[in-house]
């Protein structure tokens, strides 16, 4: 398994989050951005925030549902606003296939804009994506400061700027 972060010089300005409820905002703030269709995908190492994050966004979509990490499951479905699949690619490694985990259907959905795709550990998937949102998160100096850092590929879309503060990002 390759668990390679991208490099955070390729990212935007940092904008730290001082505590739990400050990252699962951050994510609430993030729901008020997606369309059906998008793509968020969730690097970081482990702890470091992902899923707390993805809990914001469903709080704000109005997902009723407890979220959880899809760490064992690789994925996992949640009714709101939006229909959201939140993937962990944690546990896969370059020999499996993805076919395998019914990611098929699941891009069907999001790329014909009925769904929103969040994804922890996304490195398997960027073959199968073209343009995405991404986040990179770290932690800080103290234990519950995360440093996020975010990106567009290929460019970041208008309605994603201003979320981390600062100079248009």
């Amino acid at each position: 398994m390759d668990h390679a972060l991208p490099d955070a010089r390729d990212f935007g300005p940092g904008f730290a989050t001082g505590s739990p409820a400050e990252t699962r905002a951050l994510g609430r703030r993030a729901s008020e951005r997606l369309v059906g269709g998008d793509v968020l995908l969730l690097w970081g190492p482990l702890g470091a925030g992902k899923t707390l994050f993805t809990k914001g966004v469903c709080d704000g979509l109005g997902v009723d549902e407890d979220v959880t990490s899809p760490t064992f499951t690789i994925a996992n479905r949640y009714a709101g606003r939006h229909v959201v699949h939140h993937l962990d690619f944690y546990r896969l490694g370059p020999e499996d296939d993805l076919h395998d985990t019914g990611l098929d259907a699941i891009m069907d959905e999001v790329e014909d804009g009925r769904a929103v795709l969040l994804a922890e550990w996304p490195g398997p998937l960027l073959p199968w994506l073209s343009a995405r949102v991404e986040f990179l998160v770290a932690p800080g100096a103290d234990a519950e400061v995360r440093v996020w850092r975010l990106r567009g590929v290929p460019e970041l879309p208008e309605r994603w700027r201003g979320i981390l503060g600062g100079e248009g990002v």
